[in-house]
């Protein structure tokens, strides 16, 4: 098992470091394994939502990066409250590690990125999220045993596939070499990832847990995942109804400047209403048809003759 070499609770500015150490004792009874093992198939599942997938291979568009990007915030959020809240109940205070792991703040820069100073007029919790959210208080407030299925989920996958992600959306959306807009993917308090993450395993492990509460706590992880995957399923349909408005003629992706809502051709897409379309969106869209290009062109050919008939 891993052993820090500087202690695991570092001061503000220190970076932790970990023995090079082997799993040797690890049991199948083991609450990291028990995870593991009983959360693969929800694992797979979540990579394979369309909105993974496509995010894997480029095909994300700064909008839809946005709002998954909002969607992460008000997750982090509470459960970082709700690890705050329990940072010293026995059932989760070896797992804190707010230096090292907490993604808030990195949160906020990447909001202030996107959509600037005003960032918190300009999200909202969507549906999906909310949901999640409201499981997460709930946990922490009533069962904070079940707490450490939500950070595992999370963070250990922000320190793995996450990684990935990271260069891919870098990739994709041509965004600054300085990082910005990708702090949350960035572990700065954390030398090595994954001996970090087999010191949390050792932690998770050594957690004085009956096996009734190690199968809840298995359970609550897939539930996790489940409301993850409803969040990317959400962010799908978003894409998906943005992706329409380009091919029907709107403009072809917000840029990511302002509010994507104050459009009212776009918030009705967002809400999955039929009110009437943006003007501007309309007037392109129509002038794209080849139908009243040919009109459009006849007409110019015919005003160019006339004029040279005048000047005659």
């Amino acid at each position: 098992m891993p052993s820090a070499m500087e202690g695991s609770e570092a001061g503000d500015g220190e970076v932790l470091r970990y023995e090079e150490t082997e799993d040797d004792n690890v049991s199948p009874t083991d609450l990291s394994e028990l995870l593991k093992e009983g959360t693969k198939e929800s694992h797979d599942r979540a990579e394979n939502t369309q909105f993974v997938k496509d995010f894997l291979k480029g095909r994300i568009k700064k909008e839809l990066f946005k709002l998954a990007t909002a969607a992460l915030y008000f997750t982090y959020s509470a459960l970082e409250e709700e690890m705050d809240r329990n940072k010293d109940n026995p059932v989760f205070a070896p797992l804190y590690f707010p230096l090292e792991l907490h993604r808030r703040e990195a949160l906020v820069k990447d909001l202030k990125y996107f959509y600037g100073e005003e960032w918190k007029e300009k999200i909202q919790c969507s549906e999906a999220t909310q949901r999640y959210v409201d499981r997460i208080h709930h946990v922490g407030q009533h069962e904070p045993e079940l707490l450490v299925a939500h950070a595992y989920t999370r963070y250990m996958g922000d320190l793995s596939g996450g990684q990935v992600l990271k260069k891919v959306a870098q990739r994709a959306l041509k965004l600054p070499s300085t990082e910005e807009g990708i702090q949350f993917y960035m572990f700065d308090n954390i030398s090595n990832a994954q001996q970090f993450k087999q010191l949390y395993r050792a932690r998770m492990n050594a957690l004085d847990l009956d096996k009734n509460t190690k199968e809840r706590i298995v359970e609550e992880a897939n539930q996790a995942f489940r409301f993850n995957m409803q969040v990317f399923d959400e962010l799908d349909q978003i894409g998906r109804s943005l992706t329409e408005a380009a091919e029907d003629g709107g403009l072809p992706v917000h840029d990511g400047k302002g509010d994507l809502r104050k459009c009212p051709y776009y918030a009705d897409k967002l809400a999955g209403t039929a009110g009437p379309g943006c003007p501007y969106h309309g007037a392109v869209a129509l002038v794209q048809q080849p139908l009243v290009q040919l009109i459009l062109a006849a007409c110019v050919a015919a005003a160019a003759g006339a004029a040279a008939w005048y000047m005659m």
